[in-house]
């Protein structure tokens, strides 16, 4: 019994060593779970961080048509934008780095943690197992045990009875006691048997449970701890190499963040003071003379303040060009009223509300505005005129007189852009002090780019491709075309020189065809056509049945011999 409880100790030993494993393995799922969560924080925190950090700097990017984005002149106006561009791709790695840790940190950690809870089940399944099979291997052993001593008490018990039952025959020698005797001896022999056969199942089972015993605390539970075990290092493993990541992700992105700082540095190394003041200067410059010296009025005397009061009034009633008016004219730029159309911007045309430095400026960029658009303009009515001129020359290729509304409507434009652009040149000269002689052009004042298109010739051709469809119609952009004044007559030249297109071959029309189409020519079945343009993959053939008629042809009705083709059928029909 004492080594039976020994044996017990060990197997309820076994079994709270199991619970306190399990325990520290669920502790040890519980805090890579954690540590996940304590990534995945980090995580949104850098989103956040780079969100706010863009939304800022979205915030502070100066506005289209707007005053913020005139102050781009300024160098410190410019370092700050450069400053919020870096922010932006600041903002950009920290992104970064929330998505290498999920990537490479939260869902592996995720994928594992799934692993380690099965492999854990595994271990604790197989090691529950095994200490259920030991324990009902102990308890088997422990009947056989009680089943041996039960037979053999049994036999001394009927080995007793046996025993008594001679004496007493030897005594008396009856009949009934006789076979008494033999009973009492059959019975003794039997349970003597039966203590024997269970002695020995009891004994084979002993031995049977020791091998087993030695199996299970040698071999079979030392795998399973070494299992766990193993699992319990690879869980710690792959935490310090969580960790390591961790720490990577951010040393990763700390070049492309200096670059950052860096540029904010440079910079701010390029802001100008003096070069800002002198933009200042620039904007602000009135080009007015200073006032002149105010003259000394003596009152000290009666007859002399009449005097110079009546002096006065003559200078003022019939000098009117000196210094008083004059320095009025020069001082006006102070008055409440012009201070007031100043702020909300509804001046005059002519901008003479601006002091005559920041009028010139005004006058001359709305003068380039002008130019810039009568530029467009002529583009866009050279473009069509060359087009025009297509027309006429192929027919075939849209009609030149649907361009003729549009010519009209450009032309149109230009002259009123040419008036408005001689208006300011106008008050430009009168500005700078150089008003145009009567005799003189008003437009002598334009802009060198836009005397060059005037007198520039036109050389280049205009292309005679055609789109998949065969009614001719030229869809060519209109600002592809180079910027000239009107068709060269070089141009004309070269679609007068231009021959007739000769025939490359003969076709056969298969199926007869209605051309409705601008550019199209019918065709019957069986006939007989020139070709003079191969299909250039649209589906359609260009053929010539005589001198005057010509057309496109879909290329599926037709059956098409070259003249380099050796067989030439069509010479036998």
């Amino acid at each position: 019994m004492e080594t039976g409880g020994k044996v017990m100790l060990k197997v309820q030993e076994l079994r709270d060593q199991f619970d306190n494993l399990e325990k520290h393995t669920q502790w040890g799922i519980d805090f890579v779970e954690r540590y996940t969560k304590f990534v995945k924080e980090r995580s949104e925190i850098e989103l956040n961080y780079a969100k706010q950090i863009r939304n800022l700097s979205k915030k502070y990017q100066p506005k289209k048509n707007s005053r913020e984005e005139e102050e781009n002149k300024y160098s410190s106006c410019r370092a700050f934008l450069s400053t919020l561009n870096e922010l932006q791709d600041y903002a950009g790695q920290h992104e970064l780095v929330a998505e290498n840790l999920t990537a490479q940190i939260i869902a592996e950690l995720a994928k594992y943690t799934q692993e380690l809870k099965a492999e854990r089940k595994s271990h604790f399944h197989d090691g529950r197992k095994a200490q259920q099979q030991i324990e009902n291997s102990w308890k088997q052993l422990e009947a056989c045990k009680r089943r041996f001593e039960r037979d053999c008490k049994e036999a001394d018990r009927a080995q007793q009875y046996f025993e008594k039952m001679d004496a007493d025959i030897n005594v008396t020698k009856a009949d009934v006691e006789k076979r008494c005797y033999n009973k009492a001896r059959q019975q003794s022999q039997m349970r003597h048997q039966m203590a024997s056969d269970s002695k020995n199942e009891y004994a084979a089972y002993l031995q049977k449970f020791n091998q087993e015993q030695n199996d299970h605390y040698y071999t079979i539970i030392p795998n399973i701890f070494q299992k766990i075990q193993d699992m319990e290092e690879k869980r710690i493993e792959r935490l310090g190499e969580s960790m390591r990541t961790f720490a990577e992700v951010d040393r990763q992105i700390l070049p492309i963040v200096g670059k950052c700082l860096d540029g904010i540095t440079t910079a701010a190394e390029s802001i100008e003071s003096k070069n800002d003041s002198k933009q200042v200067v620039d904007s602000y410059k009135s080009g007015f003379e200073p006032p002149g010296d105010v003259e000394f009025e003596d009152y000290g005397q009666a007859m002399k303040r009449a005097v110079s009061e009546t002096s006065l009034s003559n200078s003022r009633g019939e000098s009117k060009p000196e210094k008083p008016t004059k320095r009025q004219g020069k001082l006006w730029p102070f008055i409440k009223k012009n201070k007031l159309s100043l702020k909300l911007g509804s001046g005059p045309e002519d901008f003479s509300h601006l002091p005559p430095e920041q009028r010139r400026k005004k006058l001359q960029a709305k003068i380039d505005d002008l130019n810039k658009d009568i530029q467009k303009e002529m583009d866009q009515r050279d473009a069509l005129t060359k087009m025009k001129d297509v027309y006429i020359k192929n027919p075939q290729m849209g009609d030149p007189t649907s361009l003729d509304p549009r010519l009209g409507e450009i032309a149109q434009n230009i002259d009123k852009l040419q008036a408005e652009v001689q208006k300011f040149e106008g008050w430009l000269a009168e500005v700078e002090g150089r008003m145009p002689v009567k005799s003189d052009p008003p437009t002598k004042r334009q802009s060198a780019v836009f005397e060059t298109q005037n007198n520039a010739p036109v050389t280049n051709n205009c292309a005679q491709d055609r789109e998949s469809s065969p009614d001719g119609s030229y869809t060519e952009e209109p600002s592809s075309e180079p910027p000239v004044k009107a068709a060269d007559p070089e141009f004309d030249d070269e679609f007068e020189e231009e021959e007739v297109l000769p025939t490359i071959g003969t076709c056969k029309a298969l199926y007869p065809f209605e051309g409705t189409n601008e550019g199209t020519i019918s065709i019957t079945e069986g006939e007989l056509l020139y070709v003079i343009e191969e299909d250039k993959g649209d589906g359609w053939t260009r053929v010539r049945r005589n001198e005057e008629q010509e057309g496109y042809v879909p290329t599926s009705y037709v059956e098409v011999f070259l003249d380099n083709n050796t067989k030439e059928p069509w010479r036998d029909w």
